[in-house]
């Protein structure tokens, strides 16, 4: 098992995981710990894409109505004679 140590962290960053820890009843080793195992051992869904994120994302806000297109008759091809 591997040691890691983290320097020139922030003040607030250090009090926000200390009151994190203490919330949770334990040391900021262990809370960082616990941190760094749930964000690198989590798997992105494999059924998601980025329309279906920005769709997730966006749905509180409402649709968007979009004037029905009419659609045109295709027109003859050129002819070359």
């Amino acid at each position: 098992m591997g040691d890691l140590t983290i320097r020139n962290l922030e003040e607030p960053l250090a009090e926000r995981l200390q009151s994190r820890a203490a919330h949770h009843g334990r040391s900021m080793e262990d809370e960082a710990r616990l941190i760094l195992q749930d964000a690198l051992t989590k798997h992105p869904d494999p059924g998601d894409n980025l329309a279906d994120a920005i769709r997730r994302r966006f749905q509180r806000l409402g649709g968007v109505e979009m004037p029905e297109v009419p659609q045109e008759s295709l027109r003859e091809p050129p002819a070359f004679e």
